[in-house]
């Protein structure tokens, strides 16, 4: 079984990059086996930020459905599927590493659920065969940076038994801030600086900056009034190691505020 010596963040943007071919992104993420991860890992394991609990929880189903959890959006986008195989045994080896390296008193199996929007539309371009088996971690909005990083720590040897860690979030999210008269994929200020700071804290690996991003981060507050979607890059950055090498792999931006920046890790052997 090849190991897996990468993880990564990704921004997952907007609900509409499942059909919208103008984004930037999009292409990003088709072009992925091509460009970015060649070899194919034996399952996934996905922390979306729109699976949010009180505990730890995995889901542990033999067959994936398509979580449509976005109001508004075109008619077409709510027939889209995505129904990879689920991965049970990597849902209940979360739940022993969390439990006994991390010391966790709980992690919870949900046996129903599937793949919300955060994990099945980066999975439909990343991996359009959907024939990978994934399960997805869920965040706890109510810890912090360095608890997913510990978390994230404590999944660190799921690479060597081939499992690829994703965290699917967002560089910045302030849905009240999105400015609609943006089109053409420039940025404003305030998220911009975010943006930046994030970029340079990982790629000097400064990774100790970022668990505490509230205080070390300019605008933090208005890039992620809640953290969500920032959590799930600190398990991806937990689970490479603190001596992993971060690179940005992609960058773009959506209605002035939403950046699709994207990262990888990648464990020192």
């Amino acid at each position: 079984m090849e190991k897996v010596n990468q993880t990564f963040f990704l921004s997952h943007g907007s609900p509409t990059l499942s059909i919208d071919d103008s984004l930037e992104a999009r292409q990003f993420f088709k072009s992925w086996t091509n460009k970015v991860l060649p070899q194919k890992p034996k399952s996934i394991l996905v922390i979306s930020a729109h699976w949010d609990t009180k505990v730890p929880t995995v889901n542990t189903v033999l067959r994936n459905s398509t979580i449509h959890d976005f109001y508004g959006f075109p008619d077409p986008m709510y027939k889209l599927k995505y129904e990879a195989p689920g991965a049970i045994e990597l849902g209940k080896r979360v739940k022993e590493l969390l439990m006994g390296e991390e010391g966790m008193k709980r992690v919870d199996e949900d046996k129903n659920r599937g793949l919300d929007h955060g994990a099945w539309v980066p999975l439909m371009l990343m991996y359009p065969e959907a024939d990978i088996p994934v399960c997805q971690l869920s965040v706890q909005s109510s810890q912090s940076g360095t608890y997913h990083y510990n978390m994230g720590k404590a999944l660190a040897p799921l690479k060597d038994e081939g499992v690829l860690i994703i965290g699917s979030g967002s560089a910045t999210h302030n849905l009240r801030k999105l400015d609609f008269n943006i089109t053409n994929g420039s940025a404003v200020p305030w998220a911009l600086a975010f943006d930046h700071w994030l970029r340079d804290s990982l790629l000097q690996g400064r990774y100790g900056d970022v668990n505490e991003w509230e205080e070390k981060a300019p605008n933090a507050k208005m890039a992620h009034p809640w953290p969500e979607h920032f959590y799930p890059l600190h398990v991806a950055m937990g689970a490479a190691g603190g001596d992993a090498k971060a690179e940005q792999i992609h960058t773009s931006w959506q209605l002035g505020t939403l950046s699709y920046s994207s990262y990888s890790f990648t464990s020192s052997l």
